[in-house]
């Protein structure tokens, strides 16, 4: 995997974080976190440092949604308190970190795939090898004979594809081309598997609004974005079929039978792709996103502050979580993640 743009990105969060902090000089007594990270879960993280804030009005928190890549550089190059991401950071670049970095996961996301096909009242079925071809740009058309057979009886139109994807650093990447990666060995060979594939076609988005709102408004269309995104744009959102042969929904219960058919092989590192995860009830294009946190803070009150945050995150974070839509971490990994937060000091 590549973690690209660390040496500006870095210098203009460092640049915020002296902002944030010239304005509270004459606040000795609050702390102001400052993380960095992926913009899926940012409507999350916003209402959760928003309600933590609420009940702990000495620390306040910023989250800057800069891209997964961004916020494993940062995490590891001791730039702001804490990231957030939706990829593993590989091992050796935690290796090579100034501190020991902890991947502690804080919900479960789901990768959808979002399109616009009109004329069709029936929700799409789509396959890994068949999305994996329409992203290499052999499969152009909506009424292509491999489309058309996992979808008996839907009326497809002869509609030109219009394939859109995200920019490179982004954990959605991550995700969806883990998925792609498993499903076709000839994707592996020529996008690559990571945060930044080479894909082969299709306009590349920065923003998760721009790329639904261009999804919107353009016919024949398609494009991924995590669940609660996809779910508020109102966009159709195409069943995937699982490592078991059935068509899934996304949804928290698809989401969470994804990870408990996991768990048996995750240990404590977290480190897994619930990628493809057998079980017939599975969705298979979904993840943990993590968040990357030094295990030792050099300042003690900010390393308490962090502590403090966490532990909260793991309990009623988790209730706000859900209220909002959230799949929640389940219970036996909760647990196991809660007691590996604790350390963090």
């Amino acid at each position: 995997m590549r973690w690209c743009g660390r040496v500006p990105l870095i210098f203009a969060l460092s640049l915020v974080i002296s902002a944030l902090f010239s304005g509270i000089s004459n606040a000795q007594s609050r702390v102001v976190l400052v993380a960095s990270g992926s913009s899926l879960p940012e409507p999350l993280y916003l209402k959760w440092h928003d309600e933590f804030h609420k009940q702990n009005e000495a620390v306040m928190i910023r989250y800057l949604p800069l891209g997964t890549a961004t916020g494993a550089d940062n995490a590891l190059s001791g730039s702001g308190d804490f990231g957030g991401g939706d990829a593993p950071i590989p091992e050796k670049e935690l290796a090579a970190a100034k501190t020991p970095i902890l991947e502690l996961p804080t919900v479960l996301i789901g990768i959808v795939v979002v399109y616009n096909v009109p004329g069709t009242t029936e929700n799409i079925r789509l396959s890994g090898p068949v999305l994996a071809d329409i992203y290499l740009g052999k499969i152009t058309s909506w009424n292509d004979a491999e489309i058309a057979k996992l979808n008996p009886g839907v009326n497809l139109p002869a509609l030109r594809i219009e394939v859109f994807h995200r920019t490179e650093g982004k954990g959605s990447n991550y995700i969806f081309s883990d998925y792609l990666a498993k499903a076709s060995p000839e994707f592996l060979a020529k996008a690559g598997r990571g945060v930044s594939p080479k894909w082969p076609v299709g306009k590349a988005f920065n923003r998760t609004p721009d790329l639904l709102e261009t999804v919107k408004s353009t016919p024949g269309s398609i494009g991924y974005t995590e669940l609660n995104w996809a779910f508020t744009s109102g966009l159709r959102m195409a069943a995937i079929r699982n490592a078991a042969g059935e068509f899934v929904h996304p949804s928290d219960r698809t989401l969470a039978a994804a990870a408990s058919s996991a768990e048996s092989k995750m240990g404590q590192s977290f480190r897994v792709s619930l990628v493809n995860a057998p079980g017939a009830e599975s969705y298979p294009i979904a993840s943990f996103t993590w968040l990357y946190v030094p295990l030792k803070h050099k300042d003690a009150e900010r390393g308490r502050a962090v502590n403090q945050y966490l532990a909260w995150v793991y309990t009623a974070g988790q209730d706000v979580a859900r209220q909002q839509g959230y799949a929640t971490l389940p219970p036996s990994i909760l647990a196991k993640v809660k007691e590996k937060a604790a350390k963090v000091n």
